[in-house]
């Protein structure tokens, strides 16, 4: 017989295990269940193991709220915040009710049911399984997991090394899958100028003979501390868990100070990150061609950099960087198209991700496909004229953490009014008047704009405006009325 739960939460990453905790503890009367396509907890934080990988928001606001982060650094490494993942879901029984290796493809609405079918693959096997639901909460995250970003390059078959790509760090293009990437003593060119290249440049270099960090235009790079000093004075001075939370809400009027002044005046913003470059590089360097990006503060994320790991590479001669762009791959490494040749025995493309909003499961209602690139956002959670569905995006100018938990306060909330009222569907109904759309994300990162025609539209004004402000949506999902003539209940 076809399983029925009163909430399905799919997927048991960072946003997984809040919504289970959440439900948990303000819906009690509620039956919910967790599937997971991969077959072990923690999502990102379990699928990146390249070298050196960690957090590039603070922990204090990645951690969760209800379960705060106790570790002294605020900039942690992947393995570290995994592990918090697991002690949170197994501290609070969650990780008793997760099914994993339940693979969700596709999702069909029935009004007249009120409720969701979901089709799940088991296995490696692909058996096909079905489950249903009353509220489908989706914890997916923003990309596929199969498989990160590559360009198209002439004369990558020509290469004689290993090419990798960090979401596949040991999936090796030779030699059998898996196997452990050797490049100690090696020369190593990273292609990219994100937060993973910004990250596996130094790690790289503990091992590799030399590293080379390919860009082809340069990102905002700042420095901070690995431990915050800040952190360790309140720790001293005040009783653990209320350091802790002065920490929380320090660091959110950090984030959110830090940003308004970068788009309110970047150009300032841009001189101060500068500065902090040529601090840590010496006045000699060429930070104009190698950290001085063409476009402003924050219109891309900024690649954080723990105690000038990277900067103390390059001064060092371990790291060196190169901004061009690639001509082709030979078998000795990479011709740019200024005539150089970067020699290498390993290429690491750390080239991005591939955006993917509810990993591109079939959504079904009422008989009727549903492209979630033709909907508009409901409060940055839901999705015009779905019934019964949320989905979990986080912040891009802040931790992901700060907005999932939120969202899932706002789910709680939802559904304990639906229940006080007998209504058993909700669904945000978008009138004409409000038709008027943009861009889901205001980010110029090359994986926003290569996804931008498949991810849902956002509207001009509440409550279809997307609001990257934790006070504005602290406000409104945690006080804000639920009944708002937008929402539809029956």
């Amino acid at each position: 017989m076809t399983e029925k739960v009163d909430v399905l939460i799919v997927g048991a990453g960072l946003s997984g295990i809040a919504a289970a905790y959440y439900l948990g503890a303000r819906c009690p009367h509620l039956s919910w269940t967790i599937v997971e396509g991969r077959d072990s907890i923690g999502g990102t934080w379990d699928l990146f193991r390249y070298p050196g990988v960690r957090s590039d928001s603070d922990m204090y606001t990645l951690g969760y709220r209800f379960r705060p982060w106790t570790g002294e650094k605020a900039i942690a490494d992947g393995a570290s915040i995994l592990q918090y993942l697991k002690d949170t879901a197994r501290e609070f029984g969650i990780d008793r009710k997760i099914r994993f290796r339940h693979r969700v493809a596709r999702v069909a609405w029935s009004s007249e049911r009120a409720e969701w079918r979901v089709t799940i693959k088991r296995g490696d096997g692909g058996e096909h399984g079905e489950m249903r639901c009353r509220f489908l909460f989706m914890c997916t995250g923003y990309y596929r997991y199969d498989r990160g970003y590559m360009p198209e390059w002439r004369g990558t078959e020509d290469f004689a090394g290993d090419i990798v790509h960090p979401q596949a760090w040991g999936a090796r293009r030779h030699g059998p899958v898996g196997a452990d990437l050797n490049y100690a003593g090696k020369r190593v060119i990273v292609i990219g100028s994100g937060a993973t290249a910004v990250t596996m440049a130094p790690a790289l270099a503990e091992r590799a003979g030399h590293v080379t960090l390919l860009q082809r235009s340069p990102s905002y790079v700042a420095s901070i501390p690995a431990r915050d000093p800040t952190a360790a004075r309140l720790r001293k001075r005040l009783p653990f868990k209320l350091a802790i939370w002065l920490m929380r809400w320090l660091q959110i009027l950090r984030q959110r100070r830090h940003f308004h002044l970068a788009r309110g005046k970047p150009q300032q913003a841009h001189d101060m990150l500068l500065e902090g470059v040529r601090d840590a590089l010496g006045s000699d360097y060429d930070v104009e061609r190698h950290f001085t990006p063409r476009y402003n503060p924050w219109d891309e994320r900024l690649c954080l950099v723990p105690d000038n790991d990277l900067f103390n590479a390059i001064k060092a001669g371990a790291v060196s960087m190169a901004t061009d762009r690639i001509e082709r791959f030979v078998a000795e490494g990479i011709l740019l198209e200024s005539g150089e040749l970067l020699p290498a025995d390993v290429i690491v493309t750390a080239t991005g991700l591939m955006m993917k909003i509810m990993h591109g499961v079939e959504i079904i209602v009422d008989g009727e496909t549903v492209e979630l690139g033709d909907t508009v956002s409901y409060k940055g959670l839901m999705y015009s004229n779905i019934p019964n569905l949320a989905s979990s995006f986080g912040y891009t100018n802040a931790s992901w953490t700060l907005k999932a938990e939120l969202i899932c306060e706002y789910v709680c909330r939802l559904l304990n009014y639906m229940a006080r009222r007998g209504y058993v569907q909700c669904r945000p109904r978008l009138s004409v008047d409000q038709a008027e759309t943009a861009p889901f994300i205001d980010f110029s990162s090359g994986y926003v704009r290569r996804a931008l025609a498949e991810l849902p539209k956002q509207g001009k004004r509440r409550p279809w405006k997307v609001y990257q402000n934790y006070f504005k949506d602290l406000l409104m999902m945690r006080y804000g009325r639920l009944n708002d003539g937008v929402m539809e209940f029956k």
